[in-house]
């Protein structure tokens, strides 16, 4: 088993009125810190794993940098406690942090701007498609299969996934992502992010700064993250499953009639 990603434990279950003795996989949290030009900025609760992918995907994110060539050097230690990240250039760290929502430690930029122009409605998707999107999401979740507890985003442009990263925070899992886009040299435009994290304000941010036109999640949205992506002009969907889902913004996207949400 990776320590890296799982642990194994015994631990006892109940099930029909007895108990038994149970030996399987947990899912890693560890505490991981980034390094930025030789100084400490932020430390993680994360799987620790794709820490490179993270940590120049949270720069990203972040508003730090813009382009992988900004990017010298990007190292995590032999113990995964912590990632070395070498600019090509002096930066200076974020006068302040704030926490994100959730439970898995994540911060985020104070002053942290999000893209005030809203993206035009150009792409369409024929809603029964998204279930093939559900579909590509959930045999994506190679780590979740093994231990559950943990999330799962993908990055894809409507046919093929660009893009994969299981943690057990929500947020890291879409730094991840932006950080193999920077990788890859992708374009910033024309995604559809799907996700099995709930969709805050801070979700919602990165998957605009990524270039997403649509967010997809399995669960909800919160309400500062629906105005945003009417803001922003980001399809944004909740609780799909095969055959439903719910559409917060830019139904037209999916062929529905967009004053629906007005009626």
């Amino acid at each position: 088993m990776n320590s890296a990603t799982s642990s194994s434990i015994h631990y006892l279950k109940y099930n029909h009125h007895r108990w038994e003795p149970v030996e399987n996989g947990v899912i890693t949290e560890a505490s991981v810190d980034l390094m930025v030009n030789g100084r400490f900025w932020v430390s993680w609760m994360c799987t620790p794993t794709q820490l490179e992918e993270l940590a120049v995907g949270f720069l990203f994110n972040e508003g730090v940098i813009n382009s992988i060539d900004e990017v010298e050097i990007v190292r995590p230690c032999d113990d995964k406690t912590s990632v070395d990240v070498w600019l090509n250039r002096q930066v200076e760290e974020p006068a302040q942090w704030r926490r994100t929502s959730g439970c898995s430690g994540g911060v985020t930029r104070a002053d942290v701007e999000t893209p005030r122009s809203p993206i035009p409605v150009q792409e369409h998707v024929d809603p029964d498609r998204l279930a093939n999107y559900m579909d590509q999401l959930l045999e994506s979740q190679e780590l979740y299969r093994l231990v559950r507890g943990v999330h799962c985003s993908i990055l894809t442009d409507g046919n093929d996934v660009q893009a994969i990263a299981e943690d057990i925070g929500r947020h890291n899992t879409l730094d991840k992502i932006a950080g193999q886009l920077l990788e890859k040299n992708l374009p910033r435009e024309n995604w559809i992010i799907m996700t099995t994290g709930r969709i805050s304000s801070e979700m919602l941010q990165k998957s605009a700064h990524i270039g997403a036109y649509m967010v997809v999640s399995r669960t909800s949205p919160s309400t500062l993250s629906i105005q945003l992506a009417r803001q922003l002009g980001i399809t944004l969907v909740g609780y799909a499953r095969r055959s439903q889902f719910n559409v917060y913004s830019y139904p037209e996207r999916l062929g529905a009639v967009n004053s629906l949400l007005n009626p």
